[in-house]
């Protein structure tokens, strides 16, 4: 087996997309809610002008979690004309929709309000825009925020999505190119999720922040017939990640991560994080690039299994022999373009 086969195959289990048979069901309810939450918007006198999955489902790059829980990230945009000038006054109103749908732990964020539903192990982000002659506005503020603390802020949502799924640039093969990337993604996804042991500092590493380095840094990796090389692609974009100015140097052994929104508003998104994530996650970047160089040295690919099982969890299998490694290419990638094939976006 070869080592990109490998890769497929990992990249098969971990892989989730919106109209998956496992996110049916949480499917089922973001359908439910997004329409009750409509109906309660134009009860309040709210006009509903657009609604969209935001995240990692509208960019291609949603992972399963290892627990079994699912995200819906849904916006909800209202009318510039008919929106309150306090922020937090629709975001009450989406609330009072979860609670009363029987979701648990509801409460009113800065960027969204979000809940969790316990018996379906799904969890719920619901940010609220309102569109100002096409500019998107966000409420921003928690339930209490004073009038200093709360305001509608532009953002750019669909073109950070449209920046993240841009293969413009990539040339030959750019479908395949950019396909690439999602995989990439939901690779150091789950290693992070396999390799953060502590919980505080996991959840910090925000998938956001991750897509982001690796959008800006992805280098790409074909051989010399056209197909993808994801282990190659993987170590020079991690590789390329690291040479980046992302850390700050705080003190010994101690670093801040930062890495700005290349769309309105523009944030650092991971202002307020700890030196502890910073310092782990780059700790752990160095150390993902160190394994990747071994596994791109090791001729034997059932070794190089092993280094990368240690890397992603048990969901990249060591296989039981290696037969036919020579073989397999096409058949992994039949419709993949050679060298020099146009597949643009």
């Amino acid at each position: 087996m070869s080592i990109q086969k490998s890769f497929k195959g990992f990249h098969d289990k971990i892989k989730l997309g919106y109209s998956d048979t496992e996110y049916s069901t949480a499917k089922i309810k973001d359908s439910s809610i997004t329409a009750a939450v409509k109906a309660a918007f134009k009860d309040e006198g709210y006009s509903v002008v657009d609604d969209f999955i935001q995240g990692s489902f509208s960019t291609h790059t949603a992972i399963k979690s290892k627990d079994g829980d699912f995200d819906i990230d849904r916006a909800v945009v209202i009318d510039y004309q008919d929106s309150p000038d306090n922020p937090i006054e629709p975001k009450k109103v989406v609330l009072d929709v979860l609670e009363k749908r029987g979701f648990k732990n509801a409460k009113i964020k800065k960027p969204c309000v979000t809940a969790d539903y316990k018996s379906e192990n799904l969890h719920i982000d619901f940010p609220i825009y309102r569109n100002n002659n096409g500019t998107l506005e966000l409420a921003v503020g928690k339930a209490n925020s004073n009038q200093d603390n709360r305001e509608w802020a532009i953002s750019d949502p669909k073109g950070l999505r449209s920046w993240i799924k841009d293969s413009s640039t990539y040339g030959n093969s750019a479908e395949l190119k950019q396909q690439q990337f999602n995989r990439l993604v939901r690779y150091v996804k789950r290693w992070r999720d396999h390799k953060f042991t502590d919980d505080s500092v996991r959840s910090k590493v925000y998938s956001i922040g991750l897509t982001v380095m690796l959008k800006a840094d992805f280098v790409w990796a074909l051989d010399d017939d056209g197909y993808p090389d994801d282990l190659k692609a993987l170590r020079d974009t991690i590789s390329s990640v690291i040479s980046t100015n992302y850390f700050r140097f705080i003190g010994v052994d101690q670093y801040k991560v930062q890495v700005m929104l290349p769309k309105a508003p523009y944030r650092d998104i991971f202002d307020g994080s700890s030196t502890n994530t910073g310092s782990q996650l780059r700790n752990k970047l160095n150390s993902l690039k160190s394994k990747l160089d071994e596994a791109i040295a090791e001729t034997d690919n059932t070794k190089k299994c092993q280094i990368l099982n240690k890397l992603f969890g048990d969901d990249f299998e060591i296989p039981d022999d290696t037969k036919g490694a020579n073989n397999i290419r096409k058949a992994v990638y039949s419709s993949a373009g050679a060298v020099g094939t146009s597949q643009g976006a």
